[in-house]
């Protein structure tokens, strides 16, 4: 029951990039740091006091960073470039798509604060469009886990990746609900329940609040499968057709805009194998702005009883 599952405490996804990164270097001596002049926003000072060989400071210059990324792969480095997520995609695009996607290179881009939940900073900072942009990107795996655990667990998991990897995440403590140590499988769905009457596909901090509304709905008497779709692409197609063949609806929840993201993967995937009802939740086509993560997730139709909604308007559509 997804009642039943257990929170152990909160933290920011970006410290378990952080802790993930710093293991990492401890073990894998070829795997190397670097930053746009914001090393402490992506918890890498422990890295840098430990393997300050290791480290890259490039400044301000993120079309740059992504250079030096693409040519340390050809010495065998497994560079993990760190920036925020706006920076690590939008504004180096065209460097991701020809010096690391187009050339096959081995860079992980890490990029923090994300989506609305990025708060205060606003629309200019608050990117909606990435993991669409990262999507189609021939070649490149994305990745958005869902806690602090899952995200030092797929921070390790990608060194071992060979090939572009897009792994976001983010900014505000929320809470920890996966087991530590548990291995991340890349293209793997995550089970937190299972339902017969309708699915809930999440991606990142939006997992929980699909948990939170798998509760409400479980109460309701409505049978909830609950799938962390940590991995966008590869899509587990596989496990969203299991799912989809079972509840014969679903809705799609992401922090991210629902033209691009993890929603137009599920509906891509429904239409051409087993069209059903979907419904998205998700910023609809707009921009951000300025305030609290939770009440911006409130204010653009992100919070739990918009979940719930769109799971019960998704079996009214059967």
């Amino acid at each position: 029951m997804l009642k039943d599952i257990q929170v152990a405490g909160q933290k920011d996804t970006r410290s378990g990039f952080g802790d993930g990164i710093y293991e990492l270097g401890k073990k894998n001596p070829n795997v190397v740091a670097l930053t746009a002049d914001l090393a402490g926003s992506l918890k890498l000072n422990a890295f840098i006091k430990d393997f300050p060989d290791r480290f890259i400071q490039c400044g301000i210059a993120e079309a740059n960073m992504i250079g030096i990324a693409a040519g340390l792969t050809i010495g065998g480095k497994i560079p993990f470039t760190t920036t925020f997520a706006n920076f690590s995609t939008g504004r180096v695009y065209d460097q991701i798509r020809q010096s690391v996607a187009y050339s096959g290179k081995n860079v992980k881009i890490c990029a923090s604060h994300a989506g609305l939940t990025l708060g205060e900073d606003g629309a200019t900072h608050q990117i909606l469009e990435d993991i669409g942009m990262m999507k189609m990107l021939p070649g490149m795996t994305v990745i958005v886990p869902c806690d602090y655990n899952q995200t030092k667990a797929a921070t390790i998991a990608i060194a071992d990746h060979e090939g572009p990897v897009y792994l976001r995440f983010g900014r505000p403590v929320w809470p920890i609900f996966t087991k530590a140590g548990e291995k991340f499988e890349i293209g793997k769905a995550q089970y937190f329940s299972q339902g017969s009457d309708v699915a809930i596909f999440a991606c990142g901090h939006m997992v929980w609040k699909a948990i939170e509304a798998g509760i409400i709905l479980e109460e309701k008497g409505i049978s909830t499968e609950v799938v962390n779709i940590h991995t966008i692409k590869p899509l587990d197609e596989e496990a969203v057709l299991t799912t989809l063949r079972k509840t014969k609806c679903a809705v799609t929840v992401e922090e991210h805009n629902i033209i691009g993201g993890l929603g137009d993967a599920i509906g891509q995937t429904a239409a051409r194998h087993f069209p059903a009802p979907l419904e998205y939740v998700g910023t609809k086509d707009t921009f951000g702005e300025s305030g609290k993560p939770l009440d911006l997730l409130k204010k653009y139709g992100l919070d739990t009883p918009d979940i719930v909604a769109a799971a019960e308007k998704a079996i009214n559509r059967k």
